[in-house]
């Protein structure tokens, strides 16, 4: 049995069958309504967020997916407050991330993250941080 994954990023409780969402899933046959009202029931609680989507498609067109975490951009601009990182991280400094910001950053995405220690997770965000013209203190 042929089974395709497509990934998706897509904004919490507002799927719907324009792109991407219908150019990505439509190929595959996939009932893309279907898709968008189960996405956007799984995803109300974060209304307005831009999510991550692995979609298994079978066989039969049927599909699975798996909501991920926001990306970690994300999630470090709505810790600080920001809407947008420095075009240029090494002379223009946009905000400052606190070590305790930077471990709550890092146990809300550790379930995506290809560690288990919570140590390395931190310097994964304060890695991203600093390439998005944030200091860390």
């Amino acid at each position: 049995m042929a089974v395709k994954i497509v990934k998706l990023q897509v904004t919490g409780g507002k799927a719907n069958p324009a792109p991407p969402v219908g150019t990505a899933l439509g190929p595959h046959g996939v009932d893309i309504q279907a898709f968008c009202n189960q996405f956007n029931d799984r995803t109300k609680d974060k209304m307005g967020v831009l999510l991550p989507a692995i979609i298994t498609i079978k066989e039969d067109r049927t599909f699975t997916f798996i909501v991920k975490q926001p990306p970690m951009s994300t999630l470090i601009m709505q810790k600080l407050g920001i809407q947008k990182a420095s075009g240029e991280p090494n002379k223009t400094k946009v905000g400052k991330l606190t070590k305790k910001q930077v471990e709550e950053i890092a146990k809300e995405k550790m379930a995506d993250l290809n560690t288990t220690d919570l140590e390395q997770a931190m310097r994964t965000v304060s890695g991203t941080a600093r390439s998005m013209g944030i200091d860390v203190e």
